[in-house]
């Protein structure tokens, strides 16, 4: 009989510990769910891949900014561009690349705060093996916030992904 009780109490918390791992689980994949929606498609004239955007505060009478969350799928990556009043990318989900024109590319990550400075041309986006999420918080400058130029090149992108 205390064979069979001891049995009995042990499948018990076996399935209390499955259990508990299974909604362990589930939470842990919550949290890795983006803060918020994938958004629309980022037009090909200004990226590479697929690139969506979800804004999320418009430049008004009280903000001279614009707040946005940009989902890079893997390989998406802005063209080279300017922003005459600088910017702020907040990585919230990822990794992948931020580079200035004439530096190295740096890897960027979930949590890393990049402060763009004015009129520095630069990119941003994916790595070829991961997506990235990131929240744009851009400047206006006489109602202009960025300056779009050249697409990044794949040769330059493949040497950023070495």
């Amino acid at each position: 009989m205390k064979n069979k009780l001891l049995i009995a109490t042990t499948i018990v918390i076996v399935c209390i510990a499955c259990n508990n791992q299974k909604k362990l689980e589930k939470m842990e994949n919550q949290n890795t769910t983006s803060l918020y929606p994938k958004g629309q498609k980022l037009p090909n004239d200004w990226f590479t891949g697929n690139a969506f955007i979800t804004p999320l505060i418009a430049k008004d009478n009280n903000n001279e900014f614009s707040i946005g969350s940009v989902t890079f799928e893997i390989g998406a990556r802005t063209h080279w561009h300017t922003h005459p009043k600088g910017q702020v990318l907040l990585v919230t989900e990822g990794s992948g690349f931020y580079q200035e024109k004439g530096k190295k590319a740096q890897i960027i990550r979930k949590g890393d705060v990049i402060t763009i400075p004015e009129n520095v041309e630069h990119w941003h986006g994916a790595s070829a093996k991961t997506a990235m999420i990131h929240t744009a918080i851009t400047n206006f400058k006489d109602n202009k916030q960025v300056t779009w130029l050249e697409p990044v090149t794949d040769s330059e992108f493949n040497e950023a992904n070495q």
